[in-house]
């Protein structure tokens, strides 16, 4: 599948402007082009505040991460994340090392990085409620697993669907990406 495809069907929400960030795996036939082609969509995409970055890879598969960059800072900025984060060995908050810290934590053995549902926009409840009942025990699951507030992460999901229901249609009506993705 393309990574055009790819980011309208995984990133609408954040092409919208609705989230933060999406992030979704990738298989590459050689580094070369794929360098070649986020190096192609994120000339396109920056002028409009997204960025394509690869998290992690290994062998010929790539973790693409879509974000904007304005939303992320703002959410690395509140207190309650700073505190969060520093327990997992975050100790600045700037969008290009917090996404350097997280990129070492998917590279380590063992366990995954479950703070990366902060990176993708999720409620810290929520971040916070999966870890500590380790992935059980949640009020529902939609796009995460919601511990605290459920109307609202349920109108989420809903938003977030309708958004991809909607891309779809139009990019396969044939509006690019760039014409899909909303300004900052």
């Amino acid at each position: 599948m393309s990574l055009e495809r790819k980011l309208i069907e995984y990133c609408s929400p954040t092409l919208a402007s609705l989230k933060t960030a999406n992030l979704f795996n990738h298989s590459f036939s050689s580094e070369e082009e794929l360098e070649k082609q986020l190096a192609e969509l994120n000339s396109l995409l920056r002028k409009k505040g997204i960025f394509l970055q690869v998290l992690f890879k290994k062998e010929n598969k790539a973790l693409i991460y879509v974000f904007r960059k304005s939303r992320l800072q703002a959410e690395l900025n509140r207190p309650a994340v700073k505190r969060f984060l520093s327990k997992y060995g975050y100790e600045h908050m700037d969008v290009d090392y917090g996404l350097n810290r997280l990129s070492e934590r998917l590279g380590e053995d063992g366990a995954f990085p479950h703070e990366i549902g902060i990176f993708l926009g999720y409620p810290l409840g929520d971040v916070v409620g999966f870890i500590q009942n380790a992935g059980k025990n949640c009020k529902c699951l939609g796009c995460w697993k919601v511990y605290c507030n459920e109307c609202e992460a349920r109108k989420t999901f809903a938003r977030y669907q309708k958004c991809r229901a909607v891309y779809s249609r139009l990019w396969n009506d044939g509006r690019s990406v760039i014409q899909l993705t909303v300004a900052a």
